[in-house]
């Protein structure tokens, strides 16, 4: 902290490096997109660095950092729209013959690839919750509350401060933070699915994603059938046509999906099972970044497929260029 003070960068950067992680996570949730939280956590550690002579230590220094790091969002997303999802969008789509035109910009909520900061060494329930806490589901639900119930939402409920110094971060009374922490939850409760309360047993897991990828590969559709519940849909941001239902659902797969060759590759997202997905276009020899798809999972079987098609969120999860 001396060195940090005193102007010395590297004594700053690892001042800062144990809760970089931490901070970027929370700039996702507040902002729904990494992107936008890289930038976000730039801002908050320039900010740091040039007001560290000022910190008196009266709070800790994450909680110092945290309440930067909010108030820099609870900026950007005044400045900017919110993300959304397909649903936010419009309706779904019966059709696959056409499939609109990509609709692009910083509008579409972004996954965020998985770190060693899920799961590890923590308990199954302290890994559950995290899981919970940044599953798309739930960042999806955020964008819909006002910046300032986003914050004291996850202020409060995932990064576990009292009332009290939630509302000495936001500059706000304590009644206010309860108030506003109600009508989050209310919101949220509204908009996020029912998750079973235990996830599935590891073996299991496995098993359905191989039968999953196994069904895509062989474009398989009656396997593909038996692994979706039957409200299940498919999203494939930016571009903004989405199925609802296995039926539709199904369809979509047959009709234009497995036109094309396919070789999945196993990642995850957002505390989600999902896949790297590589297409052979005709004329091509090799296979090349076709999309992330992150799988939502209840009961069992699969209630939502999540496709995201953006080039730079296939670079964001590390996917090849091609494949032979």
């Amino acid at each position: 902290m001396a060195g940090a003070r005193a102007g010395d960068t590297a004594a700053f950067d690892r001042l800062v490096a144990p809760r970089r992680r931490q901070l970027h996570a929370h700039c996702y949730r507040m902002l729904g997109s990494p992107f936008d939280a890289d930038d976000a956590l730039q801002e908050t550690l320039f900010a740091a660095w040039r007001g560290l002579a000022g910190f008196e230590s009266r709070s800790a220094l994450g909680t110092w950092l945290h309440r930067i790091a909010t108030h820099v969002c609870l900026r950007l997303i005044s400045q900017r729209p919110r993300r959304i999802t397909s649903p936010d969008h419009g309706a779904p789509l019966q059709a696959t013959a056409e499939l609109g035109e990509p609709v692009t910009g910083p509008m579409w909520l972004e996954p965020l690839p998985d770190d060693d900061g899920i799961g590890g060494h923590e308990d199954p329930v302290t890994t559950l919750q995290r899981r919970e806490y940044v599953a798309l589901a739930f960042v999806a639900a955020l964008q819909h509350l006002p910046g300032t119930q986003r914050a004291v939402l996850l202020l409060r409920e995932v990064l576990g401060y009292s009332a009290a110094e939630t509302a000495a971060m936001l500059d706000t009374s304590v009644a206010s933070v309860n108030s506003a922490l109600q009508r989050a939850q209310k919101s949220v409760r509204e908009r996020v699915p029912v998750a079973s309360l235990q996830p599935p047993g590891e073996q299991r897991l496995d098993a359905l994603l191989q039968r999953f990828m196994s069904a895509w590969e062989r474009r398989d559709i009656d396997a593909m059938a038996s692994l979706l519940a039957e409200d299940a849909r498919f999203t494939m941001p930016p571009l903004p046509a989405w199925f609802s239902g296995r039926r539709f659902t199904l369809r979509f797969f047959d009709e234009r999906v497995f036109q094309t060759p396919w070789r999945l590759q196993p990642l995850s997202g957002n505390g989600q099972p999902g896949f790297a997905c590589y297409m052979k276009q005709t004329g091509d020899d090799r296979f090349r970044p076709g999309g992330v798809v992150l799988l939502r999972l209840r009961d069992g079987l699969i209630a939502s497929i999540d496709s995201f098609i953006d080039p730079d969120i296939c670079r964001r999860f590390g996917m090849s260029d091609e494949l032979v």
